[in-house]
């Protein structure tokens, strides 16, 4: 079997990194005429994140020759961005596995992703969860306990054997955590990127990358593992959460980099109903709005590349910036221009009055790399209150592939 380095960050997660450290060396457990033997495969790579649970004396006290470390002292947090990137890059083998905290590895789960591993594919295991989500086709909702120490081991690892004799060989298309790969690919297209910092959607931004560049995403159906659901930053009990209670520390991540993800892929995050991510054509796009006040431009501004607004003192962008200028990486100075100082010249010009914008003119608004890309040609036209000019169907999705780290 090839050697994988599972990949966990943690952060005041003790009890369930103890459940998540032992059942990945239960992975090397073998049976030899009747006796179990430790082989201890695996490298395990553990990242505390100035974890204040008494998480590095319990590293501490670990007697494992295949057991990696990482301490970020703090007293700030990385987020799993910066952790997972240094995971990956500190890994010793040629595969890593990409694991969270909260879940537990069911039996043969490494085997049963392997099999379909090789270069140029992503696969992901098949997520067991107690019913704190709503239920969908690309997981499997049974209630094996929403608390550590509530855990049903014996009946979670029946059921997994049941569930991969059941399963066979089946796989789907589609990602999500936990996920394994070669390094190699990993590192090709740069890993997250830090405009996702510290958490939340820099999945989603990766797996848009990795598809885009040529990777195959699969989902591996015998390959499971009890997901105790978003113990990392949503329902984390030492920033505020619980199990179903998001955390106010999350609440901000993701309403954060829900922008941010706008801003740099020009949509929401879309993906079928098996998870694999749906990539519109990223374009160039203008706004040029007239009557734009600093609530409409808090607004509009994810949405386009850059805006055009009469603000003839910059009273408006100035304000904004101070504002959001913290929450992103995007230069909004160089984003927000004057109506009347700066020419527009992006590939695509949408003219339209902010008064007129209502609820269902800025739903058009938000499906505009669709609507553009049905339009098929240059030339202007009207739609709703919008006046677009298509001087160029120039696409730019792929020159996202990589970050510049």
């Amino acid at each position: 079997m090839d050697k994988i380095t599972f990949v966990l960050p943690s952060r005041n997660n003790l009890e369930f990194l103890q459940l998540a450290y032992k059942s990945i060396r239960k992975l090397g457990i073998e049976q030899h005429d009747g006796v179990a033997i430790t082989q201890d495969y695996h490298d395990i790579l553990i990242l505390d994140d100035a974890s204040s649970d008494g998480t590095q004396e319990w590293i501490k006290s670990l007697n494992d020759p295949n057991l990696i470390t990482y301490h970020n002292p703090g007293p700030e947090r990385i987020g799993n961005v910066g952790m997972f990137d240094k995971g990956i890059e500190m890994a010793r083998t040629e595969i890593i596995f990409a694991f969270h905290v909260d879940m537990v590895a069911g039996p043969k789960l490494d085997n049963n992703i392997l099999k379909h591993l090789k270069p140029g594919v992503v696969v992901s295991a098949t997520r067991i969860e107690p019913p704190l989500h709503p239920p969908g086709p690309e997981k499997i909702t049974v209630d094996f306990g929403v608390e550590a120490d509530q855990f049903k081991e014996k009946d979670f690892n029946e059921y997994c054997l049941k569930m991969s004799i059941h399963n066979g060989d089946k796989f789907t298309e589609g990602i999500f955590a936990p996920w394994c790969m070669y390094k190699s690919d990993y590192l090709a297209v740069g890993g997250h990127d830090e405009l996702f910092a510290p958490q939340s959607k820099e999945d989603s931004d990766l797996f848009n990358r990795f598809v885009l560049n040529g990777y195959k995403v699969i989902q591996s159906w015998d390959a499971l593992v009890y997901h105790f659901t978003n113990r990392s930053s949503r329902f984390n009990k030492h920033a505020g959460g619980g199990a179903g209670k998001n955390s106010e520390e999350w609440l901000y991540t993701t309403n954060k980099n829900a922008r941010n993800f706008i801003r740099k892929w020009g949509h929401f995050v879309k993906h079928d109903a098996f998870m694999k991510p749906i990539i519109p054509h990223k374009y160039d796009i203008g706004f040029v709005v007239s009557n734009c006040n600093l609530e409409t431009l808090a607004i509009l501004e994810p949405w386009c590349d850059n805006i055009y607004i009469e603000d003839e003192m910059d009273i408006i962008g100035s304000s904004y910036r101070d504002l959001e200028q913290k929450h992103t990486l995007i230069n909004l100075k160089d984003k927000i221009k004057l109506i009347g100082h700066d020419t527009p010249n992006n590939d695509i010009i949408i003219e339209f009055d902010a008064k007129q914008l209502n609820q269902e003119a800025f739903k058009t608004l938000t499906q505009f790399p669709e609507i553009i890309a049905q339009s098929g040609d240059v030339g202007e036209f009207e739609l709703d209150i919008f006046n677009i000019s298509i001087a160029y169907m120039d696409t730019y999705e792929h020159k996202l592939i990589k970050t510049s780290k």
